[in-house]
């Protein structure tokens, strides 16, 4: 590992450890299991917070599939093939990219049991199978980006310690009760995401998937906390969890689609640049159209008697 890697390291640790010293502890409020709706139908309880679920399992497992067969998503073989890097490389690109994707979606999908499993009979016990695998997808995410915005070894390397760290949040949160490792594991892939997809050039194209992910993604954050007031807005129909499911389900909808889309960005330009660069041509636009003069000549009028 470089230099530069340890010092990262060690500086998120440093501000992990100031974190965890300068803030109070965060307990689990026992409210959040009470949720709008509690109807049940078929005998299920909880039924539409439990059955909402059904879409990760679909788009999880259709993910795995494409990761794995007859290499549908391409993933880095490209990078080999345009002589942009190494073969060797290459080939530890493509595998860190493959095994990033994969835990992914077998987090997507293991969301599917989990969160029904907890929406069964709400309590802090069974929230841990809920949580556990939106961590492993969260973590997935972060290797992935590391792969592909800075440094591909870098990024195969840190996913196994990322995977933990999320592992240890759930396990710190569920034997000391504190939810701030958990906090700190979902929320900052939430700001370093849409920022490393805006300031970093990219690998591949379509990298606006990523905004709009992060953008469902933040919609059901927002859908989760109006979870009564939905319900009330609806006149009962849905509550707001149940929305904040489907809402959360299009995260992997979208990334699904931006790697069925993608190809490999010859032209490595991270999306500010290219704002910045519509932006100085559109203001070039604008400024030549106000430079235009208009002529007039004077037309003699004959008046009629």
């Amino acid at each position: 590992m470089r230099k530069t890697s340890v010092w990262a390291w060690g500086v998120a640790i440093v501000c992990f450890v100031v974190l965890m010293i300068v803030t109070p502890a965060i307990p689990q409020s026992q409210e959040y299991h009470n949720f709008a709706d509690q109807r049940k139908f078929l005998g299920i309880p909880n039924a539409l917070n439990v059955v909402s679920n059904f879409p990760f399992l679909v788009i999880g497992l259709i993910g795995l599939v494409l990761c794995h067969h007859g290499n549908y998503f391409k993933l880095s073989i490209y990078v080999q093939y345009l002589k942009l890097i190494p073969f060797d490389m290459c080939i530890e690109s493509l595998q860190g990219e493959l095994w990033g994707w994969t835990c992914f979606y077998i987090g997507v999908a293991a969301v599917a049991f989990g969160s029904a499993y907890y929406h069964l009979k709400p309590n802090d016990a069974r929230l841990v199978w809920d949580r556990l695998p939106m961590t492993v997808a969260f973590t997935s995410i972060i290797g992935i980006f590391i792969i592909e915005r800075i440094d591909e070894r870098k990024g195969t390397v840190s996913l196994i310690p990322l995977i933990l760290a999320g592992v240890v949040s759930i396990m710190y949160w569920r034997f000391f009760d504190d939810l701030r490792p958990y906090a700190a594991v979902q929320f900052v892939p939430c700001l370093a995401i849409p920022l490393m997809a805006i300031l970093l050039p990219p690998m591949y194209t379509h990298s606006t998937y990523w905004l709009w992910a992060a953008g469902f993604y933040l919609l059901a954050k927002i859908e989760e906390a109006a979870d009564k007031p939905i319900y009330n807005w609806t006149y009962h129909i849905v509550s707001g969890h149940t929305v904040k499911h489907l809402c959360a389900a299009m995260v992997p909808v979208f990334l699904t689609l931006m790697l069925a889309k993608r190809d490999i960005e010859t032209n490595r330009v991270s999306l500010f640049q290219s704002w910045r660069i519509s932006w100085s041509k559109t203001k070039e636009n604008g400024a030549a159209v106000d430079s235009l003069t208009c002529t007039y000549s004077s037309v003699a009028v004959e008046e009629s008697r």
